[in-house]
């Protein structure tokens, strides 16, 4: 594994990270770890939307086209005001 130092971080930017790291339960170092890595497979995965995905994976060009049932609820409705 590598390591990396960084320099001239501000102390208000250490004490931040500290505070978020520690709400997750993990250590300063595990926490920045989880960050980095995050952050170098975010420009490798992109952001998709989920409709997105659904459509490109199991839409009509690729043979999948579904009849979906007209959606209804047989719940009563409640009235808050009586």
């Amino acid at each position: 594994m590598a390591s990396v130092m960084i320099r001239d971080l501000p102390e208000k930017t250490k004490r931040k990270l500290a505070v978020r790291a520690a709400e997750q339960g993990m250590s300063l170092e595990a926490y920045l770890r989880l960050v980095l890595h995050n952050a170098s497979m975010e420009s490798m995965v992109g952001s998709m939307d989920i409709l997105d995905a659904a459509d490109r994976y199991f839409g009509v060009s690729n043979g999948i086209d579904l009849d979906l049932p007209e959606r209804n609820s047989t719940r009563e409705i409640v009235d808050f005001e009586s």
